[in-house]
């Protein structure tokens, strides 16, 4: 199946991540770096807070993958209709800007789709309507479109397969699975796979529970499956992606770890800050919501280090909100504090991927809406994408800073990460430094680079809501011109704008951006 139509070459050369370091300024860092106290105006010198700001070149304190942000569909495009749409050129466009990445195909409709290798699904009878499953037949076959999609994106497939057909004695039954792998492999596609979607709930989805000493045991099946299909022998698998990390999930995790650790590639779950029913704009300013992850995080590695050390653990399924988000929240400028603060904090502590959920057509967290628009975060990832790379360094910061109460913990509202910039961004040479910087407060801050940092020019790439809807608007500038797509086959240039050298970084209140340090000629940015 031919992709659409193709995009400029030089446009596209500039979109994969490239190796970059990165590091948290509010939160503890992994390597043994001393906290950062928050930096805050003391009464009486307001206007006057200078931070100091300086990052450590030598070498990085972790190391992600390339496709560190990746990218996840729900199943419910089938049903919903939207299969069809993936061939759309805008659509491909767009995906591409995000490649290199995952492409992971599961949700809540996983565990209820069924794989039909039939010539014409409309002489099927019995069960759900034909548009329900995923059928295969010869002229327009749904798997087919949706790795067609992948691929023309730039983006490595991962498909969950239906962990709901049981046998009697509860154990799964891989009858349909094989059909579609053997399927598949004839095509020769490329693909890894999972098992289940958030399988610690199954019970609250169908009233029938699997424990994870047995979902395990349907791990290991599945990987003895694969290695009887030449394609797949050597495939990765990825699981179990369980929910938020409560104390019997982590019982659940650890069950499954102690009969399957050895068997996946990585371990995977998933994440929603607010409940999207009840979700307000002032929720995403919270600095105490944007601190919930780091807790999580230190819950799932402390069980993968204790049964599988050393295992690459994955973020799959994040989302500003549960509930399939809250239209002109969770898809306005404003959820963009949480989703870039994520990436800052997953990299920073060493969580190998992040799967946003979704890409297209699920409720309100997606990327791009129903008419195929980019929204905020579809620009955030961009920008991200454009500028970042795998590698993470730390930084120093230095200035006037509030003494800690007793009894009150200081929560930062000013969040600054520094990266490799990007090897792929050919405007850039290597050992350059990218900062970027959340700014919470509803006053501007001022940053002086220092150290290594220290009269080097900047770029500037300062992302601000557009219109007149301010924190719920769904259009973004950059540098004060708007975001939008050149055509349907085109991303638009995204210009910094420079500053002179030694110039002080004036960062404007509730906004997100990034600076591009050039020419740092850093150790740790120099070779990949």
């Amino acid at each position: 199946m031919p992709c659409p139509s193709s995009f400029p070459p030089g446009l596209l050369a500039l979109m994969a991540p490239g190796l970059a370091l990165m590091a948290t300024f509010s939160l503890p860092s992994q390597a043994g770096d001393r906290r950062a106290l928050p930096v805050e105006k003391p009464p009486g010198v307001k206007g006057r807070t200078l931070i100091l700001l300086d990052v450590n070149t030598k070498s990085p304190v972790r190391i992600i993958s390339e496709n560190f942000l990746s990218l996840q569909l729900d199943p419910s495009i089938i049903h919903d209709g939207w299969l069809d749409f993936l061939s759309s050129r805008r659509l491909v466009t767009l995906a591409r800007g995000l490649a290199p990445a995952f492409l992971r195909f599961a949700g809540k409709r996983t565990d209820f789709l069924q794989f039909h290798n039939v010539k014409n699904p409309a002489k099927s009878r019995g069960g759900p309507g034909p548009d329900y499953y995923l059928k295969n037949y010869e002229d327009a076959r749904s798997l087919d479109k949706l790795y067609n999609f992948a691929d023309c994106s730039g983006l490595h497939l991962i498909f969950a397969l239906n962990a709901l057909r049981r046998n009697p004695n509860n154990s799964w039954n891989s009858s349909n699975a094989l059909s579609l792998l053997k399927y598949s492999a004839s095509k020769k596609y490329n693909i890894s796979w999972e098992l289940g979607n958030e399988p610690n709930n199954y019970r609250t989805l169908i009233g029938r529970s699997v424990n994870g000493s047995q979902l395990g045991k349907d791990y290991t099946q599945l990987r003895s499956l694969l290695q009887l299909i030449r394609t797949y022998s050597r495939a990765h698998l990825y699981g179990p992606n369980i929910g938020r990390p409560r104390k019997n999930v982590i019982g659940f995790l650890e069950g499954f770890l102690k009969v399957a650790g050895g068997t996946v590639d990585a371990v995977t779950w998933q994440h929603y800050y607010i409940d999207g029913r009840v979700a307000k704009v002032t929720d995403f300013l919270k600095t105490r919501l944007l601190d919930t992850l780091s807790d999580q995080i230190r819950k799932i590695q402390k069980v993968v280090n204790t049964y599988t050390p050393g295992k690459k653990i994955w973020l799959e399924g994040v989302g500003t909100t549960s509930a399939g988000g809250m239209n002109n929240l969770s898809d306005s400028y404003a959820a963009g504090f949480l989703w870039l603060n994520t990436l800052g904090l997953l990299a920073s502590q060493g969580i190998d991927v992040v799967v946003r959920h979704s890409f297209l057509d699920h409720g309100h967290n997606h990327l791009v809406d129903q008419n195929f628009n980019p929204l905020p975060d579809y620009w955030l990832s961009l920008l991200y994408k454009r500028l970042i790379g795998p590698k993470v360094l730390a930084i120093h910061v230095a200035g006037l800073q509030r003494k800690p109460r007793p009894g009150r913990v200081i929560r930062d509202k000013l969040r600054i990460y520094a990266h490799c910039t990007s090897y792929h961004n050919h405007n850039y040479v290597r050992g350059s430094i990218t900062l970027y910087i959340i700014n919470l407060h509803r006053s501007r801050k001022k940053i002086k680079l220092a150290g290594t940092l220290r009269d080097k020019i900047v770029h500037q790439y300062l992302l601000q809501p557009y219109g007149k809807d301010g924190l719920h608007s769904k259009s973004v500038q950059l540098n004060g011109q708007p975001l939008a797509m050149v055509d349907d086959g085109t991303l638009p240039e995204l210009k910094p704008r420079p500053l002179r050298a030694g110039r002080t970084l004036v960062i404007p209140p509730l906004t997100m951006s990034f600076y591009v340090v050039k020419n740092v000629n850093a150790l740790a940015c120099r070779y990949r």
